[in-house]
């Protein structure tokens, strides 16, 4: 299919705006994905989902339907599924609308502020969760937004976050303007019926810049979709045949592992024929970035990587730090490693086209269930869509390994011929349905009533696909009765109001199940000791634990027995909830050494997880401690809200209490916090006496930190919101060399 000239575009933009489009910024012609968006309305302000393959220009129709409104004096949410692709897009939207003339707005933490700042930009980027929450807090400049975008939308149908968005949608829906709204997915099956429940036209387009080829190997060769195969040099195993193959034609390769470890092994096996298509000036970059990741992370997950990245091959993994996960995906890019071996995590949204990915198993290990399970055949074709490199590939291959011919003639019928699933609704779930009830009543005029809240309920993708209105109708009834018993909510005949209690849960956005938990262990407890305070925190639903391993238990049960818990944290006699105890046990310990200053490759050794794991548990431990103090303070637990607000402060920055006042400076962790007062300078006015040139002799303060210390504490100091949020996501480059 041939491409369309921008000449459509004439009828919606002035010239001077075609002409930077062309000159500034390269746009002279338009893919089939954007030419059939244009004219289905969405630049007239019609709701369009589209599902076009990667790379087929989905985000530039994103960009244009937001010109336009922007020109016509509106605001744009931009919503993506994770933070990492947030990041990514503003990076790339503050390029975009920069030369317009627009500032765009990154925010994706802090769930317990409207941040009323973003009112002065124009382009906005949330997560799904992020959105939701200003949403709650009512954010004074939600209502001038004019177009909202939900990339990756098909995660409505997630069945962890995906009521999250839908819950988002249907407030939308609802709203008395309603701005526009485009959806952005690369495989949705049930397209049509999700479009119809959100009144919006679809856009299906299959074409691709860079054709996919799907195939299936076996036994040396592989067997295509379009009935061609080919035979692969022998080199003793299928990974070695395929990544010789591609690399030989200069080619990269992408492959999906089912296991973090089995990610690491494989990325290992195939670093003997990676290190072979290394340059010199290839292996030059490669020790730049070795040597600055060594200089922040000891930690032996980052030292497995760092031996592999000097062979041209990386493994990648939520366990390994921020920082470390953004150089493999950085170089990777400009083409200097030439292998990647991920979970299939990193196909959610990242862009990282390879010319050729290869699947290794059908089937990847449920943690939580403890067994195998097939993978969903929506996230094969995710996979798959990262396949072909524009600019540098005629073609993408996708490639399934099978072990025999039954094998075979399976992965071609499940998953390479198969379409992907139809989106469900996720909103049934007791767990989730309570949370986000309890949002609409309490942050929103849409639901104060059983009348209203029942032409809510109807207004669902849940309702829509399920028709069972009576179902979840009666499922709610109950849920409003265990919110009013907690104290969150009073119904009075077919009124429901909220109680401050039930708006302050809401806003702090957690489960109605943490605050109840919170509100036990205060009712119950006087005095308690921190480990109590973080086994609480674990044990919440809002909680991440950590798992067990082989050989956990008995040390565990060492601890156990020397350890105050309190009457709280009894354990049970049940075999499988013992189980869980002691993970949520093991998680209160970890976060026990985090805040007592352990170093993280000490923690990464002593309960095996990577700086990923630990920042994510950092992250919600953090919040949910925030969270439990201002349920504490609200309900007249004054000491319980003391201690659990500077417990909060010391999670958020791994310290003990006595560096919390050093913290507070930007750019001052936990080890360089710990070198200040080691060296004397206990306090700010210590810091405020200090000369400048004494401080730069600090271990990791230097001359220009030095510099920013004296400069922040004079009253010349000023932050701009924008800084601020730049502040706030340091900690996603690395743990201790922030914190």
């Amino acid at each position: 299919m041939a491409y369309y000239s921008t000449d459509i575009l004439a009828k919606f933009f002035p010239r001077n705006i075609l002409e930077t489009l062309k000159n500034r910024l390269g746009i002279t012609q338009l893919y089939p994905t954007q030419y059939e968006a244009v004219r289905q309305g969405a630049l007239e302000g019609k709701d369009l989902v589209i599902a076009a393959p990667t790379a087929s220009g989905k985000t530039l129709v994103a960009e244009l339907t937001i010109l336009k409104r922007l020109l016509e004096g509106g605001k744009a949410l931009y919503m993506v599924p994770l933070r990492a692709l947030a990041s990514e897009k503003y990076e790339e939207f503050k390029n975009f609308f920069g030369v317009f003339g627009y500032k765009t707005a990154i925010s994706t933490g802090d769930f317990d502020s409207d941040d009323a700042w973003l009112g002065k930009y124009d382009v906005i980027v949330t997560t799904n969760e992020k959105a939701d929450s200003l949403l709650r807090h009512k954010a004074p400049w939600f209502d001038k937004v004019s177009v909202i975008v939900a990339d990756e939308i098909h995660l409505l149908g997630s069945d962890r976050r995906g009521a999250t968005l839908e819950v988002l949608l249907t407030r939308t829906k609802l709203m008395p303007e309603r701005p526009q709204l485009l959806g952005l997915s690369a495989t949705i099956g049930n397209l049509e019926e999700l479009t119809e429940w959100l009144g919006a036209r679809p856009v299906r387009v299959d074409w691709r810049p860079v054709p996919l080829r799907e195939g299936v190997y076996y036994n040396g060769e592989i067997f295509y979709n379009d009935g061609q195969s080919v035979s692969l040099e022998n080199h003793g195993a299928p990974l070695f045949d395929l990544a010789y193959d591609t690399l030989k034609e200069d080619g990269q390769l992408l492959v999906f592992s089912p296991t973090r470890r089995s990610a690491v092994s494989d990325a290992r096996k195939l670093s003997a024929i990676t290190s072979k298509f290394i340059s010199p000036g290839e292996l030059k970059v490669i020790r730049e970035n070795i040597r600055r990741l060594k200089s922040e992370h000891s930690d032996k997950v980052t030292l497995q990587l760092l031996e592999l990245l000097q062979k041209g091959v990386a493994f990648h993994h939520a366990g390994l730090a921020s920082e470390a996960r953004s150089t493999v995906e950085r170089m990777f890019r400009d083409r200097i490693l030439k292998v990647i071996v991920a979970t299939p995590t990193l196909a959610a949204g990242v862009n990282l086209p390879a010319r050729r990915v290869v699947v290794t198993d059908y089937r990847r290990f449920n943690v939580e269930l403890g067994y195998y399970e097939r993978i969903p055949v929506m996230e094969y074709k995710q996979m798959a869509g990262r396949a072909g490199r524009p600019r540098y590939d005629k073609e993408g291959e996708s490639v399934l390994i099978a072990r025999s011919l039954q094998e075979l003639e399976f992965l071609f019928k499940e998953y390479v011929e198969a379409e992907p699933e139809n989106l469900s609704s996720q909103l049934a779930s007791e767990p989730v349905l309570r949370s986000h009830l309890l949002s609409v009543i309490a942050t929103s005029e849409l639901v104060r009533s059983l009348d209203s809240l029942g032409r809510f309920l109807l207004n669902t993708f849940y309702s829509y696909q399920n028709r069972d209105y009576f179902f979840v109708i009666e499922r709610a009834k109950k849920i409003l009765n265990r919110l009013a018993q907690a104290g969150f909510l009073e119904v009075r005949g077919d009124k429901l109001e909220p109680t401050q209690l039930g708006i302050r849960v809401a806003e702090l956005y957690i489960d109605p199940e943490t605050a109840v938990t919170g509100l036990d262990f205060f009712k119950k407890v006087d005095q308690a000791s921190t480990l109590s305070y973080l086994y609480l925190i674990a044990s919440t639903p809002d909680a991440s634990t950590i798992h067990l391993r082989r050989g956990d238990e008995e040390w565990l049960e060492d601890i156990l027995k020397s350890s105050s818990l309190g009457p709280v944290a009894r354990p049970p006699e049940d075999e499988i909830e013992y189980e869980f105890f002691l993970q949520r046990l093991k998680t209160a310990l970890l976060l026990e050494d985090w805040i007592n200053e352990v170093p993280e490759e000490h923690i990464v050794e002593k309960y095996d997880v990577g700086p990923g794991d630990i920042y994510s548990l950092i992250q919600t431990a953090e919040w949910v401690a925030f969270a439990l103090s201002e349920i504490a303070k609200l309900t007249g637990f004054n000491e319980h809200s003391v201690r659990l607000a500077v417990l909060s402060k010391r999670i958020e920055h791994g310290v003990k209490e006595e560096l919390l006042e050093l913290v507070s400076l930007r750019g001052i962790g936990r080890v360089r916090a710990r070198s200040l007062y080691s060296h004397g300078y206990k306090s700010l006015i210590d810091l405020v006496t200090a000369r400048e040139e004494d401080l730069a002799m600090i271990p990791g303060i230097g001359r220009a930190l030095a510099r920013s210390i004296k400069k922040q504490l004079s009253s010349e100091a000023e932050e701009s919101h924008e800084e601020e949020e730049k502040i706030q996501e340091l900690p996603e480059q690395g743990l201790d060399a922030y914190f």
